[in-house]
């Protein structure tokens, strides 16, 4: 079933590219004004660039900000603490159709998101994902700037925070 794109409409080379696996196809997709492809698929973003592939299922899609008036796409990779988190840029015509799946599959990989405060209206966020097309449960947590997450106080936090959560989920 094709909700968003049309059958036949990516390139057959792309799709022999993206790496795609049987019985997976894109319910959407966009080109970059580059030749890159963006495909989305039900349990995954796949970018096909000319220098390489790069497959994020969607529990790991931290972020994807469209700019208009610039025409570009912005999608970043969720990341650990204190490393630089991957992102990759898109300059396209309006990817409206991508962009819905996108919201459409990070929304839905969201099981648990519960803020823990540290001090004052610092704090973080405990997050549990799951891939809307199934599968375990990836569990992270999200600093405020300004949380020092090796502080011995905010990791006691971020273990009974991420323990209770378990519990609730029954993870």
């Amino acid at each position: 079933m094709r909700i968003f794109g049309r059958a036949g409409s990516v390139p057959p080379d792309v799709v022999a590219r993206a790496g795609l696996a049987r019985g997976e196809s894109p319910l959407a997709h966009a080109e970059a004004r580059d030749g890159s492809w963006l495909l989305g698929t039900r349990s995954r973003l796949v970018l096909v660039r000319p220098a390489g592939l790069v497959s994020l299922p969607w529990e790991q899609v931290e972020a994807a900000d469209w700019d208009r008036d610039s025409g570009r796409l912005r999608v970043s990779e969720v990341g650990d603490y204190g490393q630089r988190r991957a992102s990759y840029s898109f300059d396209m015509d309006e990817p409206r159709l991508l962009l819905q799946l996108v919201r459409e599959r990070v929304t839905n990989s969201v099981v648990l998101q519960r803020r823990v405060t540290v001090r004052g209206r610092q704090g973080f966020l405990v997050i549990a994902r799951r891939n809307p097309a199934g599968g375990e449960l990836a569990w992270m947590h999200e600093y405020d700037a300004g949380v020092d997450p090796t502080d011995p106080e905010v990791q006691r936090l971020a273990e009974a925070a991420l323990r209770e959560a378990r519990a609730e989920v029954g993870d």
